[in-house]
């Protein structure tokens, strides 16, 4: 599949997702079906920046520590004597 079909199919996917959501928010046939859509809406924002800001956590946690750069230094002289 090339780059400008995915990209047809991306473009076609969201205009068809905006009219479904716009349909959802104006035009539903009861305020329920409205009232649904803002809550599954605000839930999945709020669920994607408080899964990106775990992940950022996670990644805090696992990454060790950088070498502190005078010992970098000190490294690097040793491996530029030992040549």
């Amino acid at each position: 599949m090339s780059d400008k079909s995915i990209g047809a199919v991306l473009l076609i996917g969201s205009i068809i997702g905006i009219l479904i959501y716009a349909w959802l928010m104006f035009f539903a046939p009861s305020p329920e079906v409205t009232l649904w859509t803002i809550r599954i809406t605000l839930f999945a924002g709020v669920g994607a920046i408080l899964i990106i800001l775990g992940w950022i956590g996670y990644t805090l946690i696992s990454t060790p520590p950088p070498e502190p750069i005078t010992e970098l230094e000190q490294s690097k002289l040793e491996t530029e004597e030992k040549k």
